[in-house]
């Protein structure tokens, strides 16, 4: 379909499709700040699990479209590369929250258990792509592990904060989660899941555009794969979790902001599942190339450098911003350099 299509043509579908999943992720922050009241379920778990997923879902679609495409490459850095961009993301909406550092005003176990979940499901696929090349009726069994790891690090997640065996320290600058006044100024809760799923299709629709136009253009132009996937594709599907990270940061949904990039990221690492089976040439991760992987090391450092942050939970550090958030976009901006100019 798209192959037929102009470069100029190409390029304006993939312009529009990526201002359609800007403007869902801002229609879905407020939506989901008032699903976690309404349910009690907390703006880290809601910002984990349904907000990370939804704004998540285009990114699904590139992946699983560019692995039944054969684009292994493009299928794998572009759920990896998502994970780095979504990280750099909360480290500027650090930058926006000058009070104090973000990290500290948004204590909560919940995020941090993540982290730590999300640094356990990125060493997978890195062992799967230095193991043996094997499969199980076409899928590798790595991603059988991380589906698993994921439906019980959820319930983990819920476990967490229902009945937690830690607690953070409140301090004058933390941020506590307590439901919003406006919240009952919205639909009811049937209409608002309703226009939530809604949202959802239009993101997925447009995630389905960005993997057809970015395939095509990545033949035209003689681009690398891994690049495009990285650091074109990945951000461009990330945009929700820039937009949802800082307007929940100007609500002061703050567990929300944080939460919600760290399950988008835990949720990202299923692409690699679907990748998986979507790519019908054998194993993914054993199609993929050392750019794929360095982009898997970057994400692994990122998440690193992130958990030590909620747990160190400096107040205040250089610029005003937490040591964190500096070594964050500093990994990035590195990793960026070494894959465009070396």
């Amino acid at each position: 379909m798209f192959v037929d299509l102009s470069t100029p043509l190409l390029l304006v579908l993939f312009a529009a499709a990526a201002l359609c999943i800007l403007a869902g992720g801002v229609k879905m922050t407020g939506q989901a700040d008032v699903i976690a009241d309404r349910t009690g379920l907390g703006e880290a778990l809601i910002g984990g699990v349904l907000l990370g997923a939804a704004t998540s879902l285009s990114g699904t679609i590139v992946s699983l479209t560019s692995a039944l495409d054969g684009r292994a490459s493009l299928a794998f850095s572009n759920g990896i590369g998502g994970i780095a961009a979504q990280t750099a993301f909360l480290a500027l909406a650090d930058i926006l929250h000058r009070k104090v550092n973000l990290e500290h005003a948004a204590a909560d176990l919940v995020n941090v258990f993540q982290g730590a979940l999300l640094m356990f499901m990125l060493a997978i696929p890195l062992a799967a792509w230095l193991g043996p090349d094997v499969a199980i009726l076409g899928i590798h069994p790595a991603s059988f592990l991380l589906l698993a790891i994921y439906i019980m690090g959820i319930y983990a997640s819920g476990q967490v904060r229902n009945d937690p065996m830690w607690t953070a320290v409140d301090t004058e600058e933390t941020a506590p989660d307590e439901p919003d006044e406006e919240a009952d100024e919205f639909p009811s809760t049937p209409r608002l899941a309703a226009a939530f799923g809604g949202l959802m299709l239009v993101m997925g629709g447009a995630g389905w555009v960005i993997a057809g136009t970015a395939g095509v253009l990545t033949d035209r132009l003689e681009m690398s794969a891994s690049v495009v996937g990285a650091l074109v594709t990945a951000v461009v599907t990330s945009l929700p979790e820039l937009v949802t990270t800082l307007a929940a940061v100007r609500r002061g949904a703050l567990q929300l902001a944080v939460g919600g990039i760290i399950g988008g990221n835990i949720f990202d690492t299923l692409f690699l599942v679907l990748g998986d089976a979507g790519y019908r040439a054998g194993s993914i991760y054993h199609a993929i190339g050392k750019d794929d992987v360095f982009w898997l090391a970057v994400g692994l450092m990122m998440t690193a450098i992130l958990t030590l942050g909620q747990l160190y939970r400096q107040r205040q550090g250089p610029a005003n911003i937490g040591l964190e958030s500096m070594g964050i976009l500093a990994t990035y901006g590195a990793a960026i350099a070494i894959q465009t100019l070396l």
